[in-house]
């Protein structure tokens, strides 16, 4: 993939910051923090902010006066400046893995149902009482339900990846710090720790969703596939660029390439076996005449 002129070093910075992140997360950061800057602009002393009384979820209005967008708008409303740049994190530094597995597309709904998920799960535990204090109009507000899913993804495909903490300072790997996240949410409900109950509910909503749809990927009109063996640790260096190639390379490196173009607009799940064995055969032939 290296050898690729849109996978190489220079050319993904040349374009600036944004143009580093896959097409939703760059989307889904921009919305955030734009909607939440325009209600701050917008905002009403006598009536409030405008955007957030549109679309911020509450099972009398989402329900029973059926403004069922709220199911999908609350998931883009942010209470303050701290709770839109953490959710902004966590969609910057976890997103772009999920994005680059479903495609954008599936990625994209895949996040919205985890989100939606969090609303359902909060409506859930408000109608059995489990909630304090939550009601018929009580508002529920933020990404995170959404974020919850892509932390259960990441951690789904890539268990074993190293995560650096900032606060605590310390390292652990994605499912570890799949199981602490679940854990503290979990225990916030049972125990009402905190005074976020109504949000921590939201986040064990979009995280059970979330590992639905990774577990059950058909969810997302997605055969399940094995994943491909593991790439080598080490090996010997690519085939000089510069040397003559034969028609047998330029028809290989053609069916590769469409299959790389098929990863950029699809995702890695969308391959079939026989592409992923393929681009496994390609690898390791090339290692092996180099």
């Amino acid at each position: 993939m290296q050898d690729r002129d849109y996978h190489r070093q220079e050319t993904r910075y040349q374009s600036g910051f944004l143009s580093q992140l896959t097409p939703v997360v760059k989307w889904l950061l921009i919305l955030n923090l734009g909607l939440y800057l325009l209600d701050l602009f917008l905002e009403n002393p006598e009536t409030g902010k405008p955007i957030r009384q549109f679309g911020a979820f509450a099972i009398q209005s989402a329900v029973f006066e059926f403004r069922i967008w709220e199911f999908v708008t609350f998931q883009f409303i942010h209470g303050s400046l701290g709770h839109v740049l953490f959710n902004s994190l966590g969609i910057f530094f976890f997103g772009p893995w999920l994005e680059r597995w479903w495609g954008s597309k599936k990625f994209l709904i895949f996040y919205l149902l985890c989100g939606i998920g969090g609303a359902v799960f909060f409506m859930l535990l408000a109608f059995s009482g489990i909630l304090p204090g939550a009601d018929m109009q009580s508002p529920l507000v933020g990404a995170s339900a959404g974020i919850y899913g892509i932390f259960i993804g990441v951690a789904v495909i890539a268990p074993n990846l190293r995560v650096s903490l900032l606060f605590p300072p310390i390292e652990l790997s994605m499912r570890n710090l799949a199981i602490a996240l679940m854990a503290i949410s979990a225990g916030s409900v049972i125990f009402r720790l905190g005074g976020n109950e109504g949000g921590e509910a939201g986040h064990l909503g979009g995280a059970i969703v979330g590992f639905l749809i990774m577990r059950y990927p058909i969810l997302l009109g997605a055969r399940f596939q094995d994943e491909p063996a593991p790439p080598r640790k080490a090996g010997p260096r690519p085939l000089s660029k510069l040397r003559p190639r034969s028609e047998v390379e330029l028809s290989q490196d053609s069916a590769v390439d469409a299959i790389l173009d098929k990863i950029s607009r699809e995702g890695f799940q969308s391959l079939t076996q026989a592409e992923r064995d393929f681009l496994q055969k390609v690898s390791e032939s090339k290692k092996s005449s180099s």
